[in-house]
């Protein structure tokens, strides 16, 4: 499989590092191949194109940075705990590697449609995640049983993607992780029962 490989990881950090640097369409790949410290024909060994190193930085970064959510929702007790974790988590991550939420954030947004799609495979384990503590806080009754799972859903994910384009806009200027609770509490007293 092509992501144990070294080299191949080598590219993928580059190519993140690239692209919010220079934005996707200033990152040739000769850029890449050489902040990567690989030949510009070793890119072709392992992508097929441009366009597949950037859908193959999404699938990794962002498999990661879901599994990892994964990982940390599935420890919690309860979909309160859940949710304020991923929110955390989300935060979190994205704020640990600028680059990557620059990509994120702002370069997959400019791709074309078939590449959209293929991003958006991707984000469909994000949001049975989503969905999942959504279930889970209805069946515990925490949250309110008249929620539509897949508008709330969409709202949550809005909040969070548009807090995290909005601190990335902003430079940084302000602790992205610190919104954290301020952001768990709007978001449970719209959810909670009664």
């Amino acid at each position: 499989m092509k992501n144990n490989k070294p080299k191949y990881n080598q590219i993928i950090e580059a190519a993140v590092k690239v692209i919010a640097e220079n934005g996707y369409h200033g990152s040739q790949v000769s850029k890449i191949a050489k902040a990567a410290g690989v030949a510009d024909g070793t890119i072709y060994l392992y992508f097929k194109n441009k366009e597949d190193v950037l859908v193959s930085v999404f699938e990794e970064k962002m498999g990661e940075f879901i599994k990892r959510i994964e990982e940390s929702t599935n420890l919690k007790q309860n979909a309160n705990e859940k949710l304020f974790t991923l929110i955390q988590m989300h935060f979190e991550q994205l704020s640990a590697d600028y680059h990557l939420a620059i990509v994120t954030q702002l370069e997959l947004r400019q791709s074309n449609y078939d590449l959209r799609i293929q991003i958006n495979n991707v984000l469909k384990r994000y949001l049975t995640v989503l969905d999942n503590i959504l279930k889970e806080g209805i069946e515990q009754r925490l949250f309110r049983d008249d929620i539509t799972i897949p508008l709330v859903r969409q709202m949550i994910f809005g909040t969070l993607d548009e807090i995290v384009t909005n601190w990335v806009m902003n430079e940084q200027k302000y602790d992205l992780k610190s919104q954290v609770p301020a952001v768990h509490d709007l978001l449970m007293k719209g959810l909670s029962r009664g």
